[in-house]
């Protein structure tokens, strides 16, 4: 951690460059005394990259940024803000801190926040960090989050791990047990230090199989912005004897879509299926991913295109959680009946489809964008139909 960076002519130079000054940085000589140009690139980059993710980082002064990478990886605070809410207690250790964001929520909702993080440098800059924020209560411990945890005596009431992903190749992994920490083989550890355990992970592990592997959640929570799913929280709460509870959560700029279900009655529930009648519901993204099927349609009153069809339809407009449509008319997935309709420029979307949207663009040399919407879909008699739609 670089000090010289802090100083105020050097903060004034980073706040005003862009990223797309970069380059014209980099190729000056040296602007200040014992700071690199690509230390000054790196600061700018990533306080750029907090503008919209972090806007409580990049208000402030005299933050340390470290690479964007570590930015990437981050929380945003819409996400943190939420997940803050879920817990509360005297004492939460965040086992993989990162920059900080996640524990940063959770202090106001504790009285003390330990936030343990591996890498020295980063542990420094998330301690300066919490003094220019006046976060006082978090304690940051330049440590193996687990190893600090099997020598420490002291119980919580709430640990908050984000594992690691990645395989040592930098692969992708879709397992608890391929985590870094290994999840399932650290359970027993992380439950007898704890009331409650909640384990933040990425929209790429499948809901079934994790539920599988931890065999003691008792909620998931799915959470998206602006329709698209940024993590996947599971609680073990050791004092909760209830059924697991699935939550959704869309940020929109609009409003908040939740919407909330028990995963026995999602196993249970049967809906009834339609013709496309006057409108058509496309669940969230959030949605989708809790495969919450069949335990929508009843609440607000749809039913469903086909069994495999996750899209409805009703004959009077409901509120719901996800994008309506207004159907304008049905056509049978015919390349005569398509190059009758003339169609030049649409929105295409593809549910319980052989085919792709790429494939179907170039076959019938549709552009995209534009006010019309396709769904080529499947309905229950098995007809392979394009229903065509105006946006609500």
């Amino acid at each position: 951690m670089n000090k010289n960076i802090l100083k105020s002519g050097v903060q004034e130079f980073i706040s005003k460059k862009k990223s797309t000054d970069i380059m014209s940085v980099l190729l000056k000589k040296q602007y200040f005394d014992g700071i690199d140009n690509k230390e000054l690139a790196e600061q700018i980059v990533a306080r750029e990259k907090c503008q919209k993710k972090l806007p409580t980082w990049f208000n402030s002064k005299e933050i340390y940024y470290p690479n964007k990478l570590n930015i990437e990886q981050t929380s945003s605070e819409t996400t943190a803000e939420y997940k803050s809410d879920l817990v509360s207690g005297k004492s939460l250790i965040d086992l993989t801190g990162g920059f900080g964001v996640d524990s940063f929520y959770f202090s106001n909702s504790f009285d003390k926040i330990i936030h343990c993080e591996i890498d020295q440098e980063l542990s420094k800059i998330v301690a300066h960090n919490y003094l220019k924020l006046q976060k006082k209560n978090v304690e940051t411990i330049n440590a193996d989050g687990i190893e600090h945890l099997q020598k420490s005596t002291e119980k919580f009431d709430c640990i908050y791990l984000d594992p690691s992903r990645r395989d040592e190749s930098l692969n992708r992994v879709f397992l608890f047990s391929d985590c870094s920490p290994n999840i399932v083989e650290n359970l027993p550890l992380l439950l007898s230090k704890c009331r409650k355990l909640l384990i933040k992970t990425s929209p790429l592990i499948d809901v079934s199989s994790g539920m599988r592997e931890l065999n003691s959640v008792k909620q998931i929570h799915i959470v998206a912005v602006d329709n698209d799913v940024k993590e996947i929280l599971w609680l073990i709460d050791k004092g909760e004897e209830t059924e697991v509870a699935v939550h959704t959560v869309n940020f929109v700029k609009t409003e908040i879509q939740k919407f909330s279900f028990q995963l026995d009655t999602e196993r249970q529930i049967s809906t009834e299926t339609s013709e496309p009648l006057t409108y058509l519901y496309e669940p969230n993204a959030a949605i989708l991913k809790s495969g919450a099927f069949k335990s929508i349609a009843p609440v607000y009153n749809l039913k469903k295109l086909a069994t495999n069809t996750h899209l409805y339809t009703s004959k009077y407009k409901m509120d719901f959680p996800g994008r309506i449509f207004r159907i304008q008319k049905v056509i049978p997935f015919q390349k005569k009946a398509i190059i009758k309709e003339g169609i030049k420029k649409a929105n295409v979307t593809t549910r319980n489809f052989p085919e792709s949207v790429a494939k179907i663009r170039h076959r019938f040399k549709i552009k995209d964008g534009g006010i019309d919407y396709l769904f080529f879909t499947t309905l229950s008699n098995g007809d392979l139909v394009i229903i065509f739609c105006l946006k609500e």
